[in-house]
């Protein structure tokens, strides 16, 4: 943990100068929600269960341009080299790549949820505690599949168009447990064992990625 915790502190300095990857990914995730409301949104109603929907997509997609960034700066003057060379357990870099991703998902999540509050009607106070627990377990969900791939494909040529096509069939279970327990929290009553039953399906799904990843990771790296 305290080589995970070395290389978050690493990636949040290098992003602190630059704050390229938060305001892309921000601006990004806003730009989905504000479409698809002028879409879906007539005369201040918006279709049932559009406000889940458009949240999730609007984090998957965001997530996906955020992951393709995630060993970005690592493929330079072999920085992922000498990583995977240091003298540590190499799933603490996956560890430390996936804890920044979840850190950047967070504000993305944190930045879109007034604006499904404002464009959708949702009411995000009814339950906000189920609402930031599927929040939470989704997003380790897409996540850890996703930092995974990331670093799978970082020396591939055509990794942007390789990762969405990898990531999205794997993490779709996750992406609609969210859907539908994000649904069921933002209902005019919220329905919270339904959103029990999805909140742990996504516990679940967590376990199952994190795990497998977490066994995948090293072997992978050595044949890079």
């Amino acid at each position: 943990m305290r080589v995970a915790w070395a290389i978050l502190r690493k990636d949040a300095a290098v992003e602190m100068r630059s704050r390229e990857i938060v305001y892309t990914t921000v601006f990004f995730a806003a730009s989905c929600v504000l479409v698809f409301a002028f879409a879906l949104v007539r005369e201040g109603r918006a279709m049932p269960d559009a406000a889940a929907a458009i949240l999730w997509i609007a984090v998957a997609f965001s997530g996906t341009l955020g992951l393709g960034r995630t060993f970005e700066r690592e493929r330079y003057t072999d920085t992922l080299r000498a990583l995977m060379l240091a003298p540590s357990d190499r799933p603490a870099v996956y560890v430390g790549k996936l804890l920044g991703m979840l850190v950047l998902l967070a504000i993305v999540e944190a930045a879109l949820l007034p604006l499904i509050a404002l464009f959708f009607a949702a009411p995000i106070t009814a339950s906000p505690l189920w609402l930031a627990a599927l929040l939470a377990a989704g997003t380790l969900g897409f996540a850890s599949v996703g930092t995974l791939f990331a670093a799978m494909l970082v020396r591939a040529r055509s990794r942007d168009v390789l990762l969405p096509v990898l990531l999205y069939p794997i993490t779709i279970p996750v992406i609609i447990a969210g859907v539908r327990g994000t649904a069921a929290i933002l209902q005019p009553v919220p329905d919270e064992a339904m959103a029990r039953f999805w909140a742990a399906l996504l516990v679940f799904f967590d376990v199952v990625f994190v795990t497998l990843s977490l066994w995948t990771f090293e072997p992978l790296m050595t044949e890079q």
